[in-house]
This record gives structure tokens, C-alpha cells and sequence, in this order.
């Protein structure tokens, strides 16, 4: 069996500006310079895509050449052939192999996308790196959008080069790891900017390694966290982004939990330590997004006037907009940049992966044994919920929490239907914990607020709301647990 052509590259998102820092932090080599415009295709439903790859047809200066890629991370699938036309030819074999003659049959055209490539062949530390430049742009119907992208492409040698090349650039100019592909940007625009970016299954498979697995794993969280970051950069005060940009790093920490037997090393308690910072430069946008949705808005538009309640929501709007200004920070921030490639050098590259000589063993058999463990130390911690203290139902909810994310991940080495009812009660029971949580965080948020007059009578008045039906919400956490409970095992 022929193995697929592979390509192996980094992509960052550069300004037109840094272009020029970014040549001149490069080492010397061969330059060159080509105008590149493609056009890219997909099924109605968009088939390829939810498949992870992309289909094009690029005309360069030798000809046209149409080019399937699939897969993500460092590696990539990459199948070309020439063509003489825009018209796709429908009879290669990767294209038929990956999509069947009737799906095949279905595909055209939906965005184009016209670049200028400066390039340079170099040798960085024994390797033969190609460093491209493209600034361009990506037309679909009457709407357009610009691109900037920087890539490292390993043409011979260890993917290690790539990574010390990439942080020698990254002084030099603020490049911003990218998991999107030109195509998945050009799908964006035909239809319409999404607000988040949400988690992606891993496509685990039951051939795999456990290695494998979670580097799966962890390269669908790192793109999580890339494109949430993004946005935040933009300027938008999405509370989407900032939440799906917390759920991407609780993801790949309670991964990296999950898997520690395998990835335990020095880098680990490090990386773990950066996620915590970010997750946390995040929180106070989050859990004010989460009141003013919950209890200020309804109680606002509620008949009963509340005193002092316009003063609150002033104090919470000014509050609001502080937080988002550290949450962008830190997504634009040196410190984050350097996190994003210090995590994908370690996932991809990292010692850890040389440790076992059977890469952990099959994926299916290390799935049942966590999940068993993760189980476990649920029941354990939740014995006695009812009479447990507020700070122990925490740590309940957030073991239920890391239970779920597992379950989620592993769910298709699991028998499904057994995989999904867990799941789902498993949710439900950390929906109910976090109901109970929500006093103690609306009292710490409120409290932070430091208010006077008018505005602290009426954060009192929804404190005090909010605690009103903790009775009520321990039994719904109770029937949670129960219900819980009662789930077989998925396996």
C-alpha cells in the first residue's frame, strides 16, 4: 500500500505590515515572487468540508493544477494533478476514494481566491524549510476579504526546524498560529462570518494509538483556542468567543489529565499553568456575560421596578467592557502567541511521544480505562451530595465536567447509544451543580464591583434572588445524580 503524500507546515496570520520584519528575521535563501489564483469547490452540502478537507483548482505560472488536501495539524494530506480547464477531473482517484462517484458528481464551484506569493527557500538546522508569503484576497459572489498569511513547509528534515524557525519569526514580528485554511476561510464568507468557532469532533478511530488519540484531541482544542482568539482580536465583544475560547482550554487541560500516564513530563505542568492564565484572563467576561443574561436582564425588563437597579446595570455594563479589554489582551498578547506554539510543538514533537513503544497501546482499550477511572472518582467525590458543603459540590461538578469532555471525545470508541445517554445525563447533572454555584459566583462578582448607593441596594436585592431557591435547585441536583447514576457504563 502506497502511503498518501503528506505536507508538513505551519501557518500563521501576519499584518501586510510585518511582512518585510518577518524576510528579514528569515535566513537567507532562494526568493521568488508568483500571482496564484484558485478556485475552490464543494459539494451543496458541503461534504469535503465536513470531511476536513478542501478541493481546488490553481493556476500558476506552469498550468493549472488541481489539488486535494485533507487532514489537520502539523501533517496534511496532499494529492495534485494537473488539468487542462477550470472543469474538475472527476476521476482521480483520491478525490473518487474520499467522496463516491454520486457525491463527486455533486461538486462546483464557491469562492475564489487570488494571492501574491513572495517565497524563499532556506536551511535552518539541517532542514529545507520553504517560507511563504501570501497577501491577497477571497471573492465569493459580491463579497470579499483580505488574507495574510505566513508559511513554514518542511521539504527535508526533522518538523522540530520548523518549530525554532517559526519562534526566531515570531520575535520578529507578531505572527498568530492559524489552524484555517484558505478554505475554511472562504467558507466563512459564503456563509457568513460565524461569531465562534465550537468544538470539533477529534475523529478518533479504533486502529488508533492512544497517542494518537490525544493528539487528536488536542489539536481540535488548539484550533478552538486559534480561532476564538482571533475574534477576540477583532474588537468584537462576543460572548460566544470568550466562551467557547474557556471551553477549548478546560478541554485540552482535562486532556491532558486525562492522558497524564502518557504526556506526564516536565513541559506538562507548565502548559497546563498558561492555560490557567488564559482561561482566566477570560473569567470575569465570562461570568459578567453570564449575570447580565441570567439575572440582570430578565429583572430588568421584569413589572416590579427594583431601586438602584439602572445604576446596576451601568456598573455591570462599565464592568463588562473592562473585561474584554484584558480578554483581548490577552489574545493579542506575546504571552499568548508563545503559548499557542509552545502547544503545538508539544503535541506534535514533544518528548512525551517517544516515551512508550507501543504509543500507549490501542485507543479503544485506553478510552475504557480512563473512563472507568473518571467514573470512579466521581462517585467517590459525590457520595452524600445533599449533605455536602458548597465548595465540595464544586469539585463534584467540575469532576462531572471532566468526565463529560472525556466521554465526548472517546464517544466514537464507545458503543453510541450508551456514549450519548451518558453524555447527556452527565450534562444535565453539571447544568444543576452550576446552578448551585451560581450564589457564590454572583456574590464574588457583585462584591467586585466595590458599588455604592443605589446600585448596591439593587445588587443585594439580586443576590439575594439568586440564593432564594437554593432548596429548590438541590433537588434538581439531586434527580441529576440519581439519573445519573443509573447510566451503564458505554462500553
Amino acid at each position: 500500500m502506497s502511503v498518501p503524500p503528506e505536507e508538513t507546515e505551519l501557518k500563521f496570520l501576519c499584518d501586510p505590515a510585518d511582512i518585510e520584519a518577518v524576510l528579514g528575521a528569515a535566513p537567507a535563501g532562494e526568493d521568488g515572487a508568483i500571482d496564484l489564483a484558485a478556485i475552490y469547490f464543494d459539494t451543496p452540502d458541503r461534504r469535503l468540508r465536513d470531511l476536513g478537507a478542501g478541493l481546488r483548482i490553481r493556476q500558476e505560472p506552469q498550468g493549472r493544477r488541481q489539488t486535494l488536501k485533507a487532514g489537520k495539524g502539523l501533517r496534511r494530506q496532499e494529492h495534485e494533478i494537473a488539468v487542462d480547464s477550470d472543469q474538475l477531473d472527476l476521476s482521480h482517484a483520491p478525490l473518487r476514494d474520499l467522496l463516491g462517484e454520486e457525491q463527486a458528481s455533486r461538486l462546483e464551484p464557491l469562492f475564489a481566491v487570488q494571492v501574491r506569493r513572495r517565497a524563499r527557500n532556506l536551511v535552518w538546522e539541517d532542514a529545507q524549510i520553504e517560507l511563504t508569503l501570501d497577501e491577497g484576497e477571497i471573492l465569493a459572489g459580491g463579497r470579499r476579504t483580505t488574507l495574510c498569511e505566513v508559511e513554514l513547509e518542511l521539504k527535508a528534515g526533522q518538523p522540530t526546524a520548523l518549530f525554532s524557525l517559526a519562534r526566531q519569526l515570531c520575535e520578529a514580528a507578531p505572527l498568530y498560529l492559524s489552524f484555517e485554511t484558505k478554505a475554511d476561510r472562504g467558507f466563512a464568507l459564503v456563509e457568513g462570518e460565524a461569531e465562534s468557532r465550537r468544538h470539533d469532533q477529534a475523529g478518533l478511530a479504533p486502529a488508533m494509538s492512544a497517542s494518537a488519540a490525544f493528539q487528536a484531541i488536542a489539536r481540535s482544542a488548539l484550533a478552538q483556542i486559534a480561532a476564538n482568539g482571533l475574534i477576540l482580536r477583532r474588537g468584537g465583544d462576543s460572548p460566544e468567543a470568550v466562551h467557547q475560547l474557556r471551553v477549548a482550554v478546560r478541554r485540552l487541560r482535562s486532556a491532558m489529565s486525562t492522558f497524564k500516564s502518557l504526556v506526564a513530563g516536565p513541559e506538562l505542568d507548565g502548559l497546563k499553568g498558561e492555560l490557567k492564565w488564559l482561561a482566566g484572563a477570560c473569567d470575569e467576561a465570562r461570568n459578567l456575560d453570564v449575570f447580565l443574561e441570567e439575572t440582570y436582564r430578565p429583572a430588568a425588563k421584569g413589572k416590579a421596578a427594583i431601586h438602584g437597579l439602572a445604576d446596576l446595570g451601568q456598573a455591570l455594563e462599565a464592568a463588562r467592557g473592562r473585561a474584554y479589554a484584558r480578554a483581548r489582551g490577552a489574545a493579542a498578547s506575546t504571552r499568548f502567541r508563545a503559548l499557542l506554539l509552545d502547544l503545538h510543538a508539544w503535541i506534535e514533537t514533544g518528548d512525551w511521544l517517544t516515551r512508550t513503544d507501543d504509543a500507549g497501546g490501542l485507543a479503544t482499550d485506553f478510552a475504557i480505562q480512563a473512563l472507568g477511572a473518571r467514573r470512579r472518582k466521581l462517585a467517590k467525590q459525590g457520595r452524600g451530595l445533599m449533605e455536602l458543603s458548597d465548595a465540595e459540590r464544586h469539585q463534584v461538578r467540575i469532576q462531572a465536567k471532566k468526565l463529560r469532555y472525556a466521554a465526548e471525545a472517546f464517544r466514537p470508541l464507545l458503543k453510541d447509544k450508551a456514549a450519548r445517554r451518558l453524555i447527556k445525563k452527565v450534562k444535565a447533572l453539571q447544568t444543576a451543580l452550576g446552578a448551585l454555584n451560581d450564589r457564590a459566583t454572583a456574590e464574588a462578582l457583585l462584591t467586585s464591583l466595590a458599588l455604592e448607593g443605589p446600585a448596591l441596594y439593587a445588587a443585594g436585592h439580586l443576590a439575594g434572588e439568586v440564593a432564594a431557591d437554593r432548596d429548590q435547585r438541590l433537588r434538581a441536583a439531586a434527580r441529576a445524580w440519581s439519573a445519573y447514576r443509573e447510566v451503564d457504563d458505554p462500553w
